[in-house]
């Protein structure tokens, strides 16, 4: 079985939509599709088979208020609108309509990993838990702490996937993955450092203090899931396409022209994944 796994990083991620549409292009498929936050909005488009969809989400829509704004968080709480993004936009009436059916025509595992928020823990909704029209779990797995509220799904609290698993290698094998494409949104020697995080789930730890002890944690696990992944690299079972710089991109920073360049280069460090493949 072969896996991908987009492990998101709010606009820097379009590079990861780069890597999916040169997939697209050249008829690569993959097996098993697992993403983190803004990697599992990626997937969608692609398990769609929605060619350059989503670059208007990073390159046009992102710079509308309705979409993230400090005006969206002091009326709501919430800097992101995830209704507006995976809801009022993606709905079968919206301006871009996420092509559900062929989601499922399409025949992919899909994992999409999330947080709950009350344990810390990672929670991995599928299919199952996605239908016409309502696309909760990438709602609640693009959901960043500190600039949004938890989101509630099926009775329960979600944040950010990227908090309890950032980077989800042993998931992907212990599915029964022979091999993984994983895309990266950072260097792919950077260590991430967790000083950011730690002041973050500050803020976090009185109302969600499992939360904010998995933000605290989210470097090293991400560091350690890393390590594994270039194990699995070394063994011949694992690829990671990651870009050499991130340039003038961010998790929430909106710039066209350095966007598309991040696109530029997820479409073009694509190419490797046809070798690995063959």
């Amino acid at each position: 079985m072969i896996g991908v796994i987009d492990v998101g990083g709010g606009m820097r991620d379009i590079y990861g939509s780069g890597v999916f549409d040169y997939c697209l292009e050249n008829g690569i498929s993959f097996d098993y599709c697992i993403g983190v936050s803004a990697g599992s909005a990626n997937i969608c488009s692609y398990m769609a088979g929605q060619y350059r969809r989503n670059v208007d989400f990073y390159t046009v829509y992102a710079a509308r208020k309705e979409y993230m704004s400090v005006s969206n968080f002091l009326k709501t709480g919430n800097f992101l609108d995830l209704d507006y993004i995976y809801g009022t936009l993606s709905n079968s009436d919206g301006e871009s309509p996420l092509d559900y059916e062929a989601m499922v025509r399409s025949g992919k595992i899909f994992n999409i990993v999330a947080t709950d928020a009350a344990t810390g823990k990672p929670k991995y909704f599928t299919m199952d838990d996605m239908s016409f029209d309502d696309f909760g779990p990438i709602k609640c797995s693009s959901c960043v702490p500190i600039v949004n509220k938890p989101y509630r799904f099926q009775g329960r609290e979600y944040f950010d996937g990227g908090l309890s698993d950032p980077i989800p290698v042993k998931k992907a094998f212990d599915d029964g993955c022979d091999k993984v494409v994983l895309i990266l949104t950072r260097p792919k020697d950077e260590i991430r450092n967790d000083k950011k995080d730690k002041r973050s789930a500050l803020l976090l730890r009185r109302k969600y203090p499992e939360s904010a002890r998995a933000l605290a944690l989210r470097s090293r696990l991400y560091n350690k899931s890393k390590d594994l992944a270039f194990k699995y690299e070394k063994a011949g079972k694992l690829l990671i396409v990651a870009p050499d710089n991130i340039g003038k991109t961010g998790l929430l920073k909106i710039d066209k022209e350095a966007s598309m360049r991040m696109y530029d280069k997820g479409h073009k460090d694509a190419v490797a994944i046809k070798k690995f493949l063959s």
